[in-house]
């Protein structure tokens, strides 16, 4: 351990304890793991036990608290990944350099493992060496990876086009044709004024694009409203659900519109404060990002008396470590504040209550963008377009069996077929929406619609098509969610892990009726019981699969000599009176809060 290094990172982030996250990426970058050394001195200079720091480590699979190699390579490994030929890919690589996956190389070199989605689904397949990322991997890419890792090749003298991440876009409409210049949206707003500016937000029914679909204008609102000596903005870039690359489009391409939008909630609601918090897969960005928030400050547009305005609002950028769960709310301000990322106990509403007891506003990239237009254009510009629930439009990342994966833009009230003849899918048998926790729909529901009110989309679609076995594709995401389960409650905890064996024991041909059932009886159980929307989604592919593809199930059951107890039509009625959930699988009522 180099003390000196590890120093200068603490002094550079004023050893407090809440960037404990930052501090503990830095060191390892620079130090290539987290010895128990080095967590101990880091937990004496913030002044926090040593356990506490060791339990923030240990819960993050980017952090490592062994040796992991000079080389640690990781595998995308989300099912779209797999139609691609990444585990082919990964055993090829494994062959090369003689080791097993998940082992270091026994001189200590190299490492090689699979890790959920990275984000690159519109080029795969993909890989994360260093945590920087790697797309397009074909064989004559692997074979030439295995030659530099073996000679102790820099990743400064790899193949440059190797790391080159494409945006890929194919359709644009309001938010990605939105013309703006930096500045524009924040002096429109101040025009405007707080109060104007809010209700033009509330007018706009501008809804949250992270999933969830929560009134922007009411949380803000709330926010605003609760009393408090400081406020905090928070831009949720944990964009971890499978099949999902729409926040990295503007991140890469319109980072001003996404800092600008927080700068606009920052001025809203009297906040002083602002975190990014950008997943660990997009490690790629962060010096960019950085570079744009210099920028804005030397044009006054971040930091003290922003436009000669007396407004003061700065952003910092924490990094992420590889945690699904810190894409739910609380377990990000938990994250942010240097803990493990599980989810908070529904006490207090964050808009009330989150980041270190301040009022916080939780927004993700694409909302935030999007009340730029709203500063700009107001409410009833905005209005225009979408459905009467959902105004505006929506990206979608596209990914799987068709011709042009890739994001698209649309207004909201857009047919999923609409979507799939955009993107030359062909031949389609069904398609994932909002990634691994969403809605499966078979082809007799390719004219439903993509908005609040019908399919929400949280901005995932990945295509399969007729040569693809929808059993497979739900066992592989029974085992995501047992592997990122958080572990905090039982249902959760257990019953993803139940899920998953389950899965493998049909797929493997020694399924009987008994096991469907246990199946129906974990979804109503993990939707009824479980902490938070980890749990209560994590079924929803297995439900939405039995439901729509059951030969898949059937055809892999043993022949019994008895009558099966299992009756279909009847679990489903059983799920639907416990989940309150309709035959589509979307969720009744909207539970969030601000």
């Amino acid at each position: 351990m180099s003390t000196t290094v590890l120093t200068a990172i603490l002094d550079r982030h004023q050893r407090r304890g809440e960037r404990l996250m930052t501090i503990l990426r830095e060191a390892q970058e620079a130090l290539g793991w987290l010895s128990p050394e080095t967590l101990s001195v880091v937990a004496d200079a913030i002044g926090w036990p040593r356990v506490k720091v060791e339990s923030t480590a240990g819960f993050y699979s980017f952090f490592h608290t062994r040796p992991m190699g000079q080389y640690r390579v990781l595998f995308s490994d989300n099912f779209t990944d797999r139609m691609l030929g990444s585990q082919a890919l990964m055993q090829a690589l494994c062959k090369q350099l003689w080791l097993e996956p998940g082992r270091v190389s026994e001189d200590g070199l190299v490492s090689v493992d699979a890790t959920s989605c990275t984000g690159m689904c519109d080029q795969g397949p993909a890989a994360l060496v260093n945590y920087r990322a790697i797309t397009r991997l074909t064989q004559a890419r692997i074979e030439q990876m295995g030659e530099l890792i073996r000679n102790h090749a820099p990743l400064e003298s790899w193949p440059e086009e190797w790391f080159q991440v494409k945006s890929q876009v194919y359709r644009r409409d309001r938010l990605l044709d939105h013309g703006l210049v930096s500045g524009d949206a924040l002096k429109a707003a101040i025009a405007r004024g707080q109060d104007a500016l809010l209700e033009e937000l509330k007018l706009s029914n501008l809804r949250g694009r992270g999933g969830a679909g929560f009134p922007a204008g009411q949380k803000w609102e709330s926010c605003r409203s609760t009393p408090s000596e400081e406020r905090v903005v928070v831009c949720n870039a944990d964009e971890g659900e499978p099949g999902t690359f729409k926040d990295r489009i503007l991140l890469t391409d319109h980072p001003d519109l996404v800092f600008e939008g927080m700068t606009i909630a920052a001025y809203t609601i009297k906040a002083r404060r602002g975190f990014v918090y950008l997943r660990g897969e997009y490690r790629y960005l962060l010096e960019t990002l950085e570079a744009v928030l210099a920028r804005r400050r030397e044009a006054g547009l971040l930091g003290n008396n922003i436009l000669g305005q007396g407004f003061d609002f700065d952003i910092e950028i924490v990094h992420g470590a590889g945690a699904y769960i810190c894409g739910e709310r609380s377990a990000l301000v938990e994250s942010l504040e240097g803990k493990p990322g599980r989810p908070r106990l529904r006490t207090w509403s964050l808009s009330v209550k989150g980041y270190q007891g301040f009022p916080t506003d939780v927004n993700n990239v694409e909302t935030l963008a999007n009340a730029c237009l709203v500063a700009v254009h107001g409410g009833d510009w905005y209005r225009e377009v979408g459905t009467a629930k959902s105004s505006g439009t929506k990206l979608v990342s596209v990914s799987g069996d068709c011709a042009r994966p890739g994001v698209y833009e649309y207004p909201y009230g857009v047919s999923v077929g609409q979507i799939l003849a955009d993107c030359g899918a062909e031949d389609t048998l069904a398609v994932q929406v909002s990634g691994a926790s969403g809605t499966t729909l078979a082809q007799d529901e390719f004219e439903r619609v993509i908005s609040f009110e019908d399919v929400p989309c949280g901005g995932a679609l990945m295509v399969f098509n007729r040569h693809r076995d929808m059993l497979e594709m739900a066992r592989h995401y029974s085992h995501f969610f047992a592997h990122e389960s958080c572990g905090f409650c039982t249902p959760c905890r257990v019953g993803t892990a139940v899920n998953a064996k389950l899965m493998d024991k049909l797929a493997a041909g020694h399924g009987s009726p008994y096991d469907i059932n246990e199946l129906f009886k974990m979804h109503r159980l993990l939707q009824s019981a479980s902490h938070c929307g980890l749990g209560s989604t994590a079924t929803n592919v297995i439900h939405d699969t039995l439901t729509k593809f059951y030969p898949a199930y059937q055809q892999r059951m043993q022949s019994l000599d008895y009558e099966p107890s299992f009756n279909l039509d009847r679990a489903l009625s059983q799920a639907r009176q416990m989940t309150g959930r309709d035959d589509s699988g979307a969720h009744l009522s909207n539970t969030e809060t601000p």
